[in-house]
């Protein structure tokens, strides 16, 4: 796994040597991990030797999502959500403090925001992320926060441990969770917390756009329907995905 997530961040095919040093492992494991992982269609190599992902992902990936009931229930309150704001909305599932992004429908708008299903982004300034985090219990949210080594994106982002527990209040309290220009410069979002009844399952819905678009205004009146399509979400979970259904 370690292998295949080193590849999968990396911006174009890696080499072996690349490889080794991005993993620490001696050699020779690391040849016959590689060579196994070919083998199994998991990863390919070009005809200059370096890796990408293989096709058998693909088959995965394609299954995941056909079988992924989360993201059906959530579907229709994202696209109800998109036709009343006519802007980007994404929905992320919480994975250690980062956000990974399992759906999304595209603004309507010729200029929108740069981000794909299935990439990641810290949970700790981005608002579907923040709104993650706020629906933990209080000592899970501590113990991943303590995990988290805080660095500026943009002059906006958050600065250190306190500044987060203070915003988390301030999400919970209201229900909404906003990024500034938090993480990218030029984007702004609204965002609500979604999770399962045993809070198994955590993560968040968000509406987001080009920050002169998207105005602290227009962010303050779509919070209220955001936190609507968030509930419904959750209505739905505990319905659908209850031991009886």
């Amino acid at each position: 796994m370690a292998v295949l997530d080193i590849i999968a961040a990396s911006s174009g095919p890696l080499r072996f040597t690349d490889v080794l040093q991005l993993t620490n492992q001696p050699r020779g494991t690391l040849h016959r991990q590689i060579s196994n992982l070919i083998e199994e269609g998991l990863l390919t190599v070009n005809r200059d030797h370096s890796y990408e992902l293989g096709l058998r992902l693909l088959q995965f990936a394609a299954k995941a999502w056909a079988s992924n009931r989360f993201r059906t229930i959530a579907e229709p309150h994202l696209h109800r959500l998109h036709e009343a704001t006519g802007e980007t909305v994404h929905l992320g599932v919480l994975r250690n403090t980062d956000v990974v992004y399992v759906d999304k429908i595209e603004s309507r708008q010729n200029i929108r925001m740069v981000s794909q299903i299935g990439n990641t982004a810290p949970a700790w300034c981005t608002g579907v992320g923040k709104a993650a985090l706020s629906a933990l219990p209080d000592d899970e949210l501590r113990a991943r926060l303590g995990r988290i080594s805080f660095r500026k994106f943009t002059p906006n982002t958050l600065a250190d441990r306190q500044a987060l527990l203070s915003e988390i209040e301030f999400i919970r309290a209201e229900g909404n969770a906003y990024d500034r220009e938090e993480h990218e410069t030029g984007i702004c979002c609204v965002a609500a917390p979604i999770h399962s009844a045993d809070r198994q399952l955590i993560a968040g819905i968000s509406v987001t756009g080009p920050a002169y678009r998207i105005t602290p205004d227009v962010l303050r009146s779509w919070a209220g329907i955001t936190r609507v399509a968030a509930a419904a979400i959750m209505d739905d979970m505990a319905t659908q995905l209850s031991p009886r259904s």
